[in-house]
């Protein structure tokens, strides 16, 4: 009662600042100096709160855990949000995918900095607003956190990691330049073994034997089925293109014009395009005498890809020169050229999606995946995927592709596009994954490798399959 309000506000100040106290009232010197008592008035609290969490793990463990796709990742996710909600009052009611671009909570701004408040209501809000809880429940959370916990969830995407179907494929080369497996409209694969081109059915998984050249002296380089899957289209070694009639299992038509092994084949319609290691493309209607042809020469080494768009108006070939040219279907010369790859260029696809976007993959001394837009002539994006690009091919449902590969990891990736990020990795075979094929429905495919084998993959699937499972072991069939 004594001290005047000058003497009260000194010792108040010097009792909330002690080491300022001990500072100056004490007589003895003190060198180490009392506790330090930090200040919080001016402390970020949504700064700090995100980077505790990103502090405490190395800069690999931080890639790890946004790259995972472990339904652990989105709990701890959502239980983030819910710590953001009750501490900061974000007022966050939905959880964003981890996986996405915007990985991160916009926090607003707060008028005061101060972590916890106290506030007496003089007016009670009904039960049902946004900013109150029912005054019956015995939850502690905000009507914002209970929001957030009843939001739906997005499944996470699961791709199982093994075949669901193996086939024997024996003498199937390990040759990078060929193409010998490919699935038709119709459900039936037609595989080139050896001399041989056979067809399973993916219904009844009966197989048949199209044809045999050995009685020629020949082999098979390619195979590709027209867009209705009535026609299977055989490459040679000796340079013929043979139309066979699947159903009726002969053969229509054998056309020359190659001077060396047709590695590459597409459809378009009824016109059907041959790439050789001649160097040259040739386009054919299949309905014409074999003298009404295109020869469209661009390449200085052999052609090993051939795809033709979607709007069946342009084709992209792809060589041993290292080379990606896209041509049209009036011009013999070709209307884009791309050099940016530094190896041979197989993997070829055309998105379904969008409209002139064209990928490619390069091989063992490229290593990439590039994307064109055939509509500009410019570069979009690309990105290493540490192996030879074997193949290439777009899903028919989402925006998704996947590409195998050879040297020097044999693998199966799944991508999804525009982002790039890697939905599944796939492994099994024991050499290149040179061939690839996908199912009619899009939902399933085929690769092949030189380890004679065919493997099925689930990669596009829309639902799980939760039919009866088989042992791996009765999966097996080899074709005879």
């Amino acid at each position: 009662q004594g001290l005047n309000c000058e003497t009260y506000d000194k010792a108040l100040f010097h009792f909330m600042n002690p080491s300022i106290f001990i500072a100056t009232y004490s007589p003895v010197s003190v060198k180490s100096g009392d506790r330090f008592i930090p200040t919080r008035a001016g402390s970020n609290w949504s700064i700090n709160f995100h980077y505790a969490n990103e502090n405490c793990r190395s800069p690999s463990q931080n890639h790890k855990a946004k790259d995972t796709t472990s339904d652990s990742s989105k709990d701890a996710v959502t239980y983030a949000a819910l710590l953001r909600n009750e501490l900061l009052g974000s007022g966050i009611e939905t959880v964003q995918d981890p996986h996405t671009d915007e990985r991160r909570h916009a926090v607003p701004s707060q008028d005061s900095h101060s972590l916890f408040k106290y506030a007496v209501h003089t007016k009670r809000v009904p039960f049902h607003s946004d900013n109150e809880v029912s005054p019956y429940s015995l939850s502690p959370l905000s009507n914002k956190s209970h929001k957030l916990l009843r939001s739906p969830r997005k499944p996470a995407r699961k791709i199982s990691k093994i075949p669901f179907k193996v086939l024997d494929a024996p003498e199937l080369q390990d040759d990078f330049y060929l193409n010998l497996v490919d699935w038709s409209a119709g459900n039936l694969l037609s595989v080139g073994l050896g001399a041989c081109v056979y067809l399973w059915s993916a219904c009844t998984s009966q197989v048949t034997r199209l044809c045999d050249l050995s009685v020629d002296g020949d082999s098979v380089t390619s195979v590709c089925w027209n867009e209705r899957g009535s026609l299977v289209a055989v490459g040679t070694h000796k340079g013929y293109v043979q139309i066979w009639d699947a159903s009726g299992g002969r053969k229509l038509t054998s056309l020359e014009g190659h001077s060396a092994r047709v590695g590459a084949l597409a459809w378009n319609g009824e016109q059907l395009s041959s790439g050789s290691r001649d160097r040259v493309i040739l386009q054919r209607d299949v309905r014409t005498p074999p003298s009404a042809e295109r020869r469209l020469q661009g390449h200085r080494q052999e052609v090993c890809g051939l795809k033709w768009s979607p709007d069946h108006q342009h084709l992209a070939s792809g060589g041993n020169d290292n080379k990606l040219l896209v041509w049209n279907s009036s011009s013999l010369l070709p209307m884009q050229q791309y050099s940016d790859h530094l190896a041979a260029v197989k993997a070829i696809a055309w998105s379904p999606h969008q409209h002139g976007l064209l990928v490619s993959g390069g091989g063992t001394a490229d290593r990439c995946l590039r994307f064109w837009n055939t509509l500009t002539g410019q570069a979009l994006q690309s990105t290493d995927t540490g192996s030879q690009v074997c193949n290439l091919a777009w899903s028919k449902h989402a925006n998704e592709l996947v590409s195998t590969h050879g040297y020097s990891q044999n693998q199966i990736l799944v991508w999804k596009y525009p982002s790039l990020t890697q939905v599944a990795k796939l492994t099994g075979h024991s050499y290149r994954v040179l061939y690839l094929a996908v199912s009619p429905d899009g939902e399933a495919i085929v690769t092949g490798a030189g380890d004679e084998t065919l493997r099925f993959w689930n990669v596009f699937s829309k639902t799980r399959c939760t039919k009866e499972s088989k042992s791996v072991l009765n999966l097996f069939t080899r074709i005879r």
